[in-house]
């Protein structure tokens, strides 16, 4: 096995799997509130979403992170988990994660840990209950929080992800850092990206991470480590606290020239780079043969164009850089 190679030198060896668009809340820089989601016709089944990550783990895949939408509202969705979580223990996968917005997790977390998922990623902008709830629109802060204690609880390593919002979070990021910290937790912050339609302007959304980090710098020490999860976050380590803070910067400062990543939909899409349009069908291949040839011809062929980046921009009345929302390929 050679692994996946695109034209720029780079391997694929990270497959970020988007197992339904549809979430539990509606987030403000993800989606409108009166979204259309897919027809159930067009979605993959569970067994098909297992047949495509095994073709690719075949071919040189060895991290998988589920995504949504929010994944754990699919229905059925563990028994997915727990297939997957069966390559960690054949060696063809050195790890299965999982992005979630923390709702589902008091129910499904002892689950995912005895299906061999050590990691999750939980998006959570806010501590404060009445912004949470204007930033999710359809979300209720105590029960999110319930969900990373049951997480830890578990056994899980939990990682908190916060898109930076200007005039929103701006101000609380300081105390999110110490709390994630002093719970033992990683805490990342992430740019809003020019993805989908949605209901405000994301010029007005925007904050560049640099500007955070030279505010959190007239407070905290921050020295740069090597740190990686095999994501796009930059690291740091905070004197004061003894956490880690990550920085994922796809506006100010892009990491595409180290993107080892593609992104498949929950309707069989493949994405190359999240910001560029350009995509494979593999649905139809998948469906025609029982053989998984012509999926691999097809995956083939889509490395073969994955492109050197992406080319996002926010700017006012500037349209979305691409036209599908952010839950369409999880982020």
């Amino acid at each position: 096995m050679t692994g996946m190679i695109d034209p720029f030198g780079r391997s694929v060896d990270y497959l970020r799997v988007s197992v339904t668009d549809r979430c539990d809340f509606r987030c403000v820089y993800c989606m409108a509130e009166d979204m259309t989601f897919l027809p159930k016709k067009d979605l993959l089944t569970l067994e098909e979403l297992e047949r495509l990550c095994a073709v690719f783990v075949s071919k040189g895949v060895r991290k998988l992170r589920l995504t949504g939408g929010e994944p754990l509202v699919r229905r059925g969705v563990m028994e997915l988990v727990r297939n997957l979580g069966k390559l960690i223990d054949g060696g063809q996968l050195d790890e299965l994660t999982l992005t979630t917005n923390g709702s589902q997790l008091a129910r499904f977390s002892e689950d995912l840990y005895a299906a061999g998922v050590r990691r999750i990623n939980v998006s959570l902008d806010t501590l404060n209950e009445e912004e949470f709830a204007r930033i999710t629109r359809w979300g209720r802060l105590p029960q999110v929080l319930s969900g990373i204690e049951a997480a830890k609880k578990a056994g899980l390593a939990v990682k908190i992800n916060a898109v930076a919002l200007k005039g929103v979070n701006e101000h609380e990021i300081p105390s999110m850092m110490e709390w994630a910290h002093g719970e033992g937790f990683d805490f990342t912050l992430i740019e809003t990206m020019p993805l989908g339609e949605v209901d405000e302007d994301r010029t007005d959304q925007y904050l560049p991470l640099s500007r955070v980090r030279e505010q959190l710098e007239q407070t905290y020490s921050l020295a740069d480590i090597p740190f990686k999860t095999g994501g796009p976050a930059r690291y740091v380590k905070i004197a004061e606290t003894g956490g880690r803070l990550g920085f994922i910067t796809p506006m100010t400062h892009n990491f595409c020239e180290s993107c080892n990543r593609v992104r498949l939909t929950c309707t069989g899409t493949l994405f190359m780079c999240l910001g560029q349009e350009d995509a494979a069908d593999l649905r139809a291949p998948l469906r025609s043969s029982e053989s998984d040839d012509l999926v691999s011809a097809a995956i083939d062929e889509a490395i073969g164009r994955k492109p050197k980046g992406h080319d996002f921009v926010i700017g006012r009345n500037q349209a979305p850089a691409v036209g599908r929302h952010m839950s369409t390929t999880g982020g």
